[in-house]
């Protein structure tokens, strides 16, 4: 079985921050690091070389593999904010009904820019992706 590549990391959550290009998105990506800190309560910390996690949970999934994964965190990727709600969506629709404009896979929700959200809803579904893995079951499929 392979190791998981993406581990959390002492590199600086801010300095990585400071390197995203464009200032708008820099600037949401500040406002999403203190949205999550406040509602996590959590320490941020840099997972692999350009995520920002929050919290940590243990997983081991039906196949054998285990190791410990980020209850919730953001990236700026070159088209979108992926924001990573560990929990999933599957009881969410009525809040992404809310939310404003955004795209969503398995565990990622991709905005362009922070303006298009609510950032309320925003909130309550980073509480639900920490509060549904703190004691709830794993995913295997978070990578």
């Amino acid at each position: 079985m392979s190791e998981l590549k993406t581990r959390v990391n002492d590199a600086s959550v801010e300095g990585f921050l400071n390197t995203v290009e464009n200032p708008q998105k820099r600037q949401d990506c500040f406002e999403i690091l203190a949205l999550m800190q406040e509602v996590t309560g959590e320490v941020p910390r840099m997972w692999g070389d350009s995520i920002v996690g929050f919290g940590s949970y243990h997983y081991k999934g039906a196949s054998g593999r285990e190791g410990d994964w980020m209850l919730t965190g953001f990236s700026p990727r070159k088209q979108n904010l992926t924001v990573y709600i560990m929990a999933g969506f599957q009881d969410s629709q009525v809040l992404l009904g809310k939310l404003g404009k955004h795209s969503t896979s398995v565990s990622c929700l991709y905005i362009k820019k922070l303006a298009d959200v609510d950032k309320e809803v925003l909130k309550e579904l980073i509480s639900r992706s920490g509060g549904g893995l703190r004691g709830g079951p794993p995913r295997e499929d978070h990578r």
